[in-house]
């Protein structure tokens, strides 16, 4: 082959990665790197989605670690599982989250992460119906419409969160879903909304479940933080009770942080269907979409997982180590709240304390997100959402007359 020069050979011909275009950054990404490449040695990270223990570390949980060690002692293969994944995977994650399943109703998918079960989610639902349209509550998780949008997926919004109250606007959301018809999906978030950590009430989620019955619009739904509400329990109460009342749905599992195994890709979709043979159908689908997209699933962090759901002394170290990280952000919100209303002298930001999970938003406009950066080494996604578990408890009243000297 001769020399390459520009986008073409000597022979004129044009080369195949010449039809590319640049792709924009990924801004939590970029956010990550400026905040390596600052010097200041008082700069506080607020973006990156992770869980962060009082030294700044994300450490492995007792008990995977425990779990990691018995693993290595006594594995004695390295070959594939299955294509949908491990049996036991999908038993130990579905009755944590639902008690005991309905096993006659669910399919399963093994996936790389929670993101990749909303990937297998939505290439599922476009294979059963590629005109549905997918309803996102305002604001969501980025990678939501950007996988839709990916697919080729319609898409609408409807309002969720009101930025004056810093609350559900459920008024708003369930006038904005009066409009849903049967080829329809509705996307919620299970617990601790990202990125706001503005979560639906019990109450609530039975008036969407009831709508939802009504319409026969399709309920998928993302939980990416059990346990980090208010004990995984309560945090799936919303969600059961759909499981338990609707035909079919579509769940979106992570295990990223609540049993901290963000490089492991360990995540799960499970598929609610009214009777048997249509769970097998729905099945058969997901096991070829693992096949077409990644072939077998990760099965490490599965087995960890499986592991300490299934060893009851592990299961109980696992509750207690999450019930202090669950803690530990809720006594930094209401820290940060107390601080603020010391440096204002007023109570606008007490929303922080009745919000759950690792995040916030704190309401800032990007030229405030920009100020916070620049001026004060403190990094947050350009919507202000901030991580909860990034907060500095050592050196809050700082972070608070930052926040005010920025017009907060």
């Amino acid at each position: 082959m001769g020399h390459v020069r520009g986008s073409a050979r000597r022979d004129g011909r044009r080369l195949m990665f010449a039809g590319l275009s640049a792709q924009s950054p990924d801004k939590i990404i970029g956010l990550m790197q400026a905040f390596r490449a600052d010097p200041r040695t008082d700069k506080v990270d607020l973006g990156v989605g992770v869980y962060r223990a009082p030294d700044g570390t994300t450490p492995v949980m007792r008990a995977v670690k425990r779990a990691e060690q018995r693993l290595w002692e006594e594995e004695a293969t390295k070959s594939y599982t299955a294509l949908e994944g491990d049996a036991g995977f999908h038993a130990a994650l579905s009755g944590l989250l639902l008690g005991p399943p309905p096993e006659d109703r669910l399919a399963y998918a093994a996936t790389p992460g929670g993101t990749g079960a909303v990937r297998q989610a939505l290439e599922l639902l476009a294979r059963a119906n590629a005109s549905l349209c997918v309803w996102l509550p305002g604001p969501t998780w980025p990678n939501h419409p950007a996988i839709i949008d990916h697919l080729g997926l319609k898409r609408r919004e409807y309002r969720y969160y009101d930025p004056a109250t810093q609350c559900v606007d459920f008024d708003a959301m369930m006038a904005d879903l009066a409009r849903i018809g049967p080829d329809d999906v509705v996307l919620l978030h299970g617990c601790c909304h990202n990125p706001t950590g503005a979560d639906l009430t019990l109450p609530q989620w039975q008036e969407i479940t009831a709508h939802l019955g009504q319409t026969g619009a399709l309920p998928l739904i993302d939980i990416a933080y059990l346990g980090f509400g208010d004990g995984p329990e309560a945090d799936a109460q919303g969600l059961s009770h759909i499981v338990a009342t609707l035909p079919e749905a579509l769940i979106c599992m992570s295990c990223s942080k609540n049993f901290g195994l963000y490089r492991e890709r360990t995540g799960l979709l499970m598929a609610l269907s009214p009777n048997l043979a249509t769970r097998d159908i729905v099945q058969g689908n997901l096991s070829n979409l693992n096949r077409q997209n990644f072939a077998f699933p990760p099965d490490h962090g599965a087995r960890l997982v499986t592991m300490v759901l299934n060893d009851p002394a592990l299961r109980r170290d696992w509750l207690a180590e999450l019930t202090e990280m669950r803690n530990r952000m809720q006594s930094l919100r209401g820290a940060l709240a107390e601080v603020l209303r010391a440096e204002s002298r007023s109570d606008r930001f007490g929303f922080l304390t009745a919000q759950r999970g690792m995040f916030s938003l704190l309401g800032a406009s990007t030229p405030q997100v920009a100020a916070l950066r620049e001026t004060h080494g403190i990094y947050m996604i350009g919507d202000s959402r901030i991580n909860i578990a990034g907060l500095p408890e050592n050196d809050l009243p700082r972070l608070a007359r930052a926040f005010l000297d920025a017009g907060l």
